[in-house]
Protein backbone atom coordinates (compact mmCIF):
# COMPACT_ATOMS: atom_id res chain seq x y z
CA UNK A 1 0.00 0.00 0.00
CA UNK A 2 1.67 3.46 -0.75
CA UNK A 3 2.05 6.34 1.81
CA UNK A 4 -1.81 7.67 2.17
CA UNK A 5 -3.63 5.35 1.18
CA UNK A 6 -5.89 3.84 3.76
CA UNK A 7 -7.01 0.11 3.53
CA UNK A 8 -10.64 0.45 4.08
CA UNK A 9 -12.95 -2.58 5.36
CA UNK A 10 -10.02 -4.89 6.46
CA UNK A 11 -10.54 -6.21 9.81
CA UNK A 12 -7.17 -7.17 10.08
CA UNK A 13 -6.01 -3.65 9.48
CA UNK A 14 -8.34 -1.84 12.43
CA UNK A 15 -6.34 -2.98 14.87
CA UNK A 16 -6.98 -5.24 18.19
CA UNK A 17 -9.15 -2.57 19.63
CA UNK A 18 -11.26 -1.85 16.46
CA UNK A 19 -14.66 -3.76 16.07
CA UNK A 20 -15.66 -5.23 12.70
CA UNK A 21 -19.30 -4.04 12.32
CA UNK A 22 -21.05 -6.31 9.36
CA UNK A 23 -22.13 -2.89 6.96
CA UNK A 24 -26.11 -2.90 6.21
CA UNK A 25 -27.40 -4.37 2.87
CA UNK A 26 -27.81 -1.27 0.52
CA UNK A 27 -31.49 -0.33 0.32
CA UNK A 28 -33.57 1.70 -2.19
CA UNK A 29 -34.35 5.67 -2.53
CA UNK A 30 -37.46 6.33 -3.94
CA UNK A 31 -38.35 8.67 -6.27
CA UNK A 32 -41.41 10.08 -7.70
CA UNK A 33 -41.24 7.74 -10.45
CA UNK A 34 -40.91 4.12 -8.49
CA UNK A 35 -42.39 5.84 -4.80
CA UNK A 36 -46.01 3.79 -5.29
CA UNK A 37 -44.46 0.54 -6.49
CA UNK A 38 -42.50 0.76 -3.35
CA UNK A 39 -45.60 1.72 -1.10
CA UNK A 40 -47.64 -0.93 -2.52
CA UNK A 41 -44.85 -3.82 -1.91
CA UNK A 42 -44.61 -1.92 1.79
CA UNK A 43 -48.21 -2.74 2.47
CA UNK A 44 -47.64 -6.77 0.40
CA UNK A 45 -49.38 -5.81 -3.11
CA UNK A 46 -47.52 -6.26 -6.71
CA UNK A 47 -48.15 -3.32 -8.56
CA UNK A 48 -46.95 -2.21 -12.11
CA UNK A 49 -47.08 0.99 -14.10
CA UNK A 50 -49.59 0.77 -17.43
CA UNK A 51 -49.19 3.56 -19.96
CA UNK A 52 -52.63 5.24 -20.52
CA UNK A 53 -52.49 5.37 -24.24
CA UNK A 54 -51.34 2.20 -25.58
CA UNK A 55 -51.88 0.26 -22.17
CA UNK A 56 -48.54 -1.61 -22.27
CA UNK A 57 -47.77 -2.48 -18.95
CA UNK A 58 -43.66 -1.42 -18.09
CA UNK A 59 -40.95 -2.39 -15.71
CA UNK A 60 -39.12 -0.60 -14.28
CA UNK A 61 -41.54 2.58 -13.74
CA UNK A 62 -40.38 5.12 -15.66
CA UNK A 63 -42.75 8.77 -16.53
CA UNK A 64 -42.72 8.01 -20.14
CA UNK A 65 -43.64 4.91 -21.54
CA UNK A 66 -41.04 3.32 -23.93
CA UNK A 67 -43.56 1.95 -26.40
CA UNK A 68 -45.65 5.24 -27.64
CA UNK A 69 -43.85 7.64 -25.73
CA UNK A 70 -47.20 9.10 -23.86
CA UNK A 71 -46.15 10.68 -20.82
CA UNK A 72 -47.52 9.30 -17.19
CA UNK A 73 -48.90 6.01 -16.50
CA UNK A 74 -50.68 4.16 -14.20
CA UNK A 75 -50.57 2.00 -11.28
CA UNK A 76 -52.78 -1.56 -11.77
CA UNK A 77 -52.09 -4.61 -9.30
CA UNK A 78 -50.49 -7.62 -10.99
CA UNK A 79 -50.04 -11.01 -10.11
CA UNK A 80 -46.75 -10.91 -8.72
CA UNK A 81 -46.25 -14.49 -10.56
CA UNK A 82 -44.11 -15.10 -13.58
CA UNK A 83 -41.39 -17.44 -15.02
CA UNK A 84 -37.84 -17.60 -14.36
CA UNK A 85 -36.34 -16.26 -17.31
CA UNK A 86 -32.29 -16.57 -16.86
CA UNK A 87 -30.32 -16.81 -13.68
CA UNK A 88 -26.80 -16.50 -11.83
CA UNK A 89 -25.29 -17.36 -9.17
CA UNK A 90 -23.18 -14.87 -7.26
CA UNK A 91 -20.14 -16.48 -5.55
CA UNK A 92 -18.12 -13.42 -4.96
CA UNK A 93 -16.92 -10.67 -4.96
CA UNK A 94 -20.20 -8.84 -3.61
CA UNK A 95 -20.86 -6.20 -0.91
CA UNK A 96 -19.53 -6.90 2.21
CA UNK A 97 -23.49 -6.96 3.50
CA UNK A 98 -23.84 -10.21 1.69
CA UNK A 99 -20.76 -12.17 2.10
CA UNK A 100 -22.62 -14.18 4.92
CA UNK A 101 -25.20 -15.30 1.89
CA UNK A 102 -22.71 -16.68 -0.46
CA UNK A 103 -23.29 -18.15 -2.73
CA UNK A 104 -27.09 -16.70 -3.42
CA UNK A 105 -29.40 -16.71 -7.20
CA UNK A 106 -30.05 -14.03 -8.85
CA UNK A 107 -33.17 -14.47 -11.44
CA UNK A 108 -34.48 -12.29 -14.10
CA UNK A 109 -38.16 -13.48 -13.88
CA UNK A 110 -40.64 -12.70 -17.17
CA UNK A 111 -43.47 -11.03 -15.30
CA UNK A 112 -47.04 -12.90 -16.03
CA UNK A 113 -47.79 -9.06 -17.81
CA UNK A 114 -44.58 -9.36 -19.87
CA UNK A 115 -42.10 -7.28 -18.38
CA UNK A 116 -38.76 -8.60 -16.75
CA UNK A 117 -37.75 -8.16 -13.12
CA UNK A 118 -34.50 -9.06 -11.49
CA UNK A 119 -33.95 -10.04 -7.77
CA UNK A 120 -33.03 -12.99 -5.34
CA UNK A 121 -34.49 -16.50 -5.66
CA UNK A 122 -34.98 -18.11 -2.16
CA UNK A 123 -36.13 -21.19 -0.77
CA UNK A 124 -34.58 -23.20 -3.95
CA UNK A 125 -31.52 -24.59 -4.74
CA UNK A 126 -29.10 -24.33 -7.71
CA UNK A 127 -30.47 -27.90 -8.97
CA UNK A 128 -33.84 -26.70 -8.50
CA UNK A 129 -33.36 -23.81 -11.01
CA UNK A 130 -34.34 -24.05 -14.86
CA UNK A 131 -35.48 -22.05 -17.30
CA UNK A 132 -39.14 -21.60 -17.44
CA UNK A 133 -39.66 -22.57 -13.70
CA UNK A 134 -42.46 -20.56 -12.24
CA UNK A 135 -41.92 -18.05 -9.22
CA UNK A 136 -43.66 -15.86 -7.31
CA UNK A 137 -42.64 -12.65 -5.39
CA UNK A 138 -42.00 -12.68 -1.65
CA UNK A 139 -41.88 -9.13 -0.07
CA UNK A 140 -39.02 -8.82 2.32
CA UNK A 141 -39.94 -5.69 5.19
CA UNK A 142 -37.51 -3.59 6.52
CA UNK A 143 -36.82 -1.41 9.66
CA UNK A 144 -36.86 1.66 7.23
CA UNK A 145 -40.44 0.94 6.35
CA UNK A 146 -39.64 -0.40 2.48
CA UNK A 147 -40.41 -3.67 1.31
CA UNK A 148 -37.59 -5.17 -1.38
CA UNK A 149 -39.40 -7.87 -3.51
CA UNK A 150 -37.38 -11.08 -3.97
CA UNK A 151 -38.97 -14.57 -5.21
CA UNK A 152 -39.62 -18.28 -4.77
CA UNK A 153 -40.48 -20.94 -6.80
CA UNK A 154 -44.34 -22.68 -6.70
CA UNK A 155 -44.27 -25.42 -8.64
Amino acid sequence: MSAGQENRGDPSAMGAAARWVQPEAPRPEPTPDDAEFFAAAARGEFVLQCCPECETTRHPPRPMCPRCHAPGGVWQAASGRGAIYTWTVVHGPTLPAFVDELPYIVIDVQLDEGPHMIGRLRGCTVADVRAGRRVEAVFEPGADGLALISWRCVD
